[in-house]
């Protein structure tokens, strides 16, 4: 249940726009003060107490966890379990998560363990919407999860940092959690039994960053559709090859989406048949065949957000506590597949689409094929064209992130290990697919400011030599590109520009169609 300035973790679905807003501090965590939402917690919590007193036996409770759940926990050391569950855990490595992907993991993991189906206590989702509230961020290595038995590794981070150990960041400097939580006045959080397995044994991370990964990729869509239409434009390219009646008799959703965008941007009169001398009959299939390319990306996004939407939604840890029905249900909700899947696959639609892209600047710079433009889009005119050399050294960049992220689409859940005893025999590998999904958007972002500075400068070329006049559109997003990106008249090094454009990008500067 959400507004304007909060977002309320009631057990009611929160949409992936929730989790990001959360992430970038758009919006606040607020934990339902409800009196129903909180004594259905409560139940979890005494019905597993109830269970405890009268001997019963639950995984990870009174027993060890994983391989080692046939090993009895005495029942004077049970309340130790938690602790050391997070303490082993701590063998994560490579970088940290950044702060938004840190706030994003904590979102997901209260918004699972508010489905009040965990054995959980009030004072453990407290303690994490305080987090979330305070911006006190976990210090989460990214490597060392094979996504089942859930996220444990970097979760047990999480784990740590609630109960005052380990490290966080927190009023702009990394210091240790019981000092973040002194400031704070709080107290570190013991945890209860299954508390720890509770935090850990779930999908937290690979959905954070898969929420965070959706939202990049649809934005990375838009904007490639906006960019053909500059390059069609500045490449005197058939812009009929968008006509509406055309793409009626293919009716991918995304396809006539990206292809009616390009035509908008472009003000073709699709009832106005070309002249036969006014353009070439067929481009290219990199500009063809845009939004072919694209539209897979946007066909395919409604899927994912279905899978990773349901992810968020759900209680994914094990085993499942039912106070309702007073039983306590051992399965494998942990396991990450349907993540790793979507993950996998947006990966592999991007990095396409930044191939597409690769594909249009390769032919602007070359005079083979840019119809007219100078060699490399080249500003320098008279003798001093000869020692300008304009975007060549731009576009075997734009080359080297294309392949990088194109390198980057090998399935990781196919790649599943056997581990922990062959207690975890068959992994999900989620959160590696997930990481290198975001990589894949990295690269692919990169790829797209590259093209935003040769949209500008092919833009003004082929205005200034023919005389075009662009729609109002476009016109508009050369003006504003002018602004921020001055004309290659003489060569320079254009790596600011590159960061001030990545920046705009990732800040979502340029509002790109209202159809979204």
């Amino acid at each position: 249940m959400t507004d304007s300035r909060s977002i309320t973790f009631d057990g009611t679905p929160l949409a992936i726009e929730d989790v990001c807003r959360l992430a970038s501090r758009d919006a606040r965590a607020v934990l339902s003060p409800d009196p129903a939402f909180r004594a259905r917690v409560r139940r979890g919590a005494e019905f597993l107490e109830r269970l405890l007193r009268e001997d019963g036996v639950v995984y990870g409770v009174t027993t060890g966890y994983g391989d080692s759940c046939t090993v009895a926990v005495p029942p004077e050391l049970v309340a130790e379990l938690p602790h050391h569950l997070f303490a082993y855990h701590g063998v994560g490595l490579g970088r940290m998560l950044d702060p938004a992907e840190t706030r994003a993991v904590l979102a997901t993991r209260l918004q699972s363990l508010a489905q009040g189906v965990s054995g959980v206590s009030v004072d453990l989702l407290e303690q994490l919407a305080a987090f979330l509230e305070h911006d006190v961020l976990p210090q989460i290595p990214a490597e060392g999860s094979v996504g089942a038995s859930g996220d444990l590794t970097p979760l047990s981070y999480v784990a740590a940092a609630l109960c005052g150990e380990r490290d966080v960041l927190f009023q702009g400097r990394v210091r240790p959690a019981a000092e973040a939580l002194a400031t704070l006045g709080r107290a570190p959080l013991r945890l209860r039994p299954k508390e720890g397995l509770a935090i850990m044994n779930g999908t937290a991370v690979m959905t954070a960053l898969a929420c965070l990964a959706f939202e990049r990729a649809g934005y990375v869509a838009r904007l490639a559709s906006r960019l053909t239409a500059c390059n069609v434009l500045a490449s005197a390219g058939n812009a009929h090859h968008f006509d509406e009646a055309l793409f009626a008799v293919k009716p991918h959703a995304g396809q006539q989406r990206s292809a009616a965008r390009i035509r908008a941007d472009l003000a073709i009169d699709s009832a106005r048949p070309a002249a036969r001398n006014e353009q070439r009959l067929q481009d290219r299939y990199s500009l063809r065949c845009a939004p072919h390319v694209i539209g897979v990306l946007e066909d395919a996004l409604p899927f994912f957000r279905q899978l990773i939407e349901n992810e968020l939604n759900s209680a994914n840890d094990n085993p499942i506590i039912d106070a309702e029905r007073e039983q306590v249900l051992h399965g494998g909700h942990f396991y990450g597949g349907h993540v790793a899947f979507a993950m996998d696959g947006l990966k592999t639609a991007v990095a396409n689409v930044a191939d597409l892209l690769d594909r249009q600047l390769a032919l602007l710079v070359d005079t083979r094929y840019n119809h007219g433009l100078p060699s490399n889009l080249s500003g320098a005119t008279g003798p001093r064209a000869a020692i300008n050399h304009g975007l060549k050294a731009l576009q075997i960049s734009v080359s080297a992130w294309t392949a990088e992220a194109l390198k980057q689409t090998m399935p990781a859940s196919v790649f599943s290990r056997s581990t922990e005893c062959h207690n975890q025999d068959k992994v999900s590998m989620g959160t590696i697919a997930a990481r290198d999904c975001l990589r894949v958007l990295e690269l692919t972002e990169q790829v797209c400011v590259g093209m935003l500075v040769a949209a500008r400068q092919g833009v003004a070329l082929r205005c200034a030599q023919d005389g075009v006049v662009p729609s109002a559109t476009l016109q508009a997003f050369q003006a504003d590109l002018e602004r921020r990106i001055p004309f290659v008249a003489e060569d320079r090094a254009l790596d600011v520009d590159l960061i001030k454009l990545l920046a705009a990008l990732r800040g979502r500067e340029w509002t790109l169609y209202d159809d979204a």
